[in-house]
């Protein structure tokens, strides 16, 4: 008789599986986002279960019950891909953030924006990291681009993936790095864990022109960031659960400036800010244009670096009143503070203009956390899967910054 333990990871497996089988597609040079979206994956939010919500103890204790051997062969990608290859890779991946969280915890809305810029622009093939083009320094990469000038976390990735090379050389790619690493630090922030399969490989190319004109914006409105999402096969509900990841993210105020100032090149404020919110926003941010050392905010998606009235920067835990839990930071305040009016990036507080979105960002912030919760995991997932490399497509790159010789 099956365990109750190993009926779990058959669950899982199912649905993962079911899952995986719903994003088959082709990775062609920009079909996946100049053709049609992905598909819509075949299960709700509320199919998901539990176990999404904390690592179980017991995940090393496995008996054989689950077929690692499964996956699927359209993506290339399986449970535990590198079972025989490097057997402790997620082991490895999850020591090293479980380290370098203890003493840098901003390295996790770091690392979930890296994986937003990366798998927004071709797919999780870990381009953005990249820090040449083939050796041909006069070619931009997508480092250079400006939604990207502000990532962080690529010495850290470089450090995780050091530790890999040591125990296994060349055999876990960058990309996969990337997505382990960003669920670790989702997990060590008091996010959910997600279940995730392995086999990714890194891309051979970096895509300056595409990051420059794809990344969200944090003037964007609400009509442009659920197109961008929805080229990625992302409808409203799974677009407002991505930018609650703003729970673990802090924002730089130069990215607010032109909203408090000068909004739309008008000269005056965003008039739809209120009186007291702009002038608390103002007087957080009053030194932010003198700052030496402001560039550190984010374009939409995440920004590592906190920034206080002492280092010119702005949180959503502030802009909340005092009746509001604050205990968890993964939790629904960013939805809280929205319905009040007090989103810190426009692209932010246009949620509330649409009805679509609107109607989430209510049900979000009235739920007790879990609706947000299983939907960030499974939205996570889906991201985590877009544009996969794999077989013989790319490369293992041993230096996550360059090009490997000899692919």
């Amino acid at each position: 008789m099956p365990t109750s333990l190993n009926r779990w990871w058959i669950f899982i497996f199912v649905l993962f599986v079911s899952f995986l089988v719903s994003l088959r597609h082709r990775r062609g040079s920009s079909a996946h986002l100049h053709g049609q979206p992905f598909p819509p994956p075949p299960f709700s939010p509320d199919s998901l279960s539990p176990v999404l919500l904390q690592r179980s103890s017991d995940d090393d204790d496995d008996d054989g019950a689950v077929d690692k051997e499964g996956g699927d062969p359209a993506l290339g990608l399986q449970y535990d891909f590198y079972r025989h290859t490097c057997p402790a890779a997620e082991d490895i991946v999850r020591s090293s953030m479980a380290r370098i969280y203890s003493q840098h915890p901003d390295v996790a809305p770091a690392f979930l924006r890296l994986l937003f810029h990366d798998c927004f622009i071709r797919g999780c093939d870990a381009s953005v990291l990249l820090d040449d083009s083939q050796g041909n320094r006069s070619h931009s990469i997508e480092r250079q681009a400006i939604p990207n000038r502000t990532l962080k976390g690529f010495d850290r990735i470089d450090s995780i993936k050091q530790e890999l090379e040591d125990r296994c050389p060349g055999v876990v790619s960058c990309a996969d790095v990337l997505v382990l690493a960003t669920r670790e630090g989702i997990v060590l922030a008091g996010g959910p864990f997600y279940p995730l399969f392995t086999g990714r490989r890194d891309s051979i190319q970096s895509y300056f022109a595409e990051a420059t004109a794809e990344i969200p914006k944090p003037d964007d409105n609400v009509f442009r960031t659920l197109h961008l999402f929805g080229l990625r096969g992302f409808d409203e509900r799974e677009t407002v659960s991505l930018l609650g990841g703003h729970n673990i993210g802090k924002i730089g105020c130069e990215f607010i400036l032109e909203r408090l100032h000068n909004f739309l090149g008008t000269g005056q404020p965003d008039p739809t800010i209120s009186a007291d919110f702009l002038s608390e926003l103002r007087h957080n941010c009053e030194d932010s244009q003198t700052s030496s050392n402001s560039s550190s905010g984010t374009p939409l998606l995440m920004e590592s670096r906190s920034l206080t009235k002492s280092d010119l920067g702005l949180t959503y835990f502030p802009q909340l009143v005092t009746s509001i839990s604050s205990g968890s930071s993964f939790d629904t305040h960013y939805y809280q503070s929205l319905l009040r009016g007090r989103g810190l990036l426009y692209a932010d507080q246009q949620l509330m203009t649409d009805e679509r979105t609107a109607s989430v960002v209510r049900a979000y912030a009235s739920d007790d956390g879990s609706a947000f919760r299983l939907d960030f995991a499974r939205a996570m997932m889906k991201m985590s899967s877009l544009g996969i490399l794999s077989g013989s497509d790319g490369q293992i790159r041993k230096n996550c910054s360059f090009i490997a010789n000899g692919n």
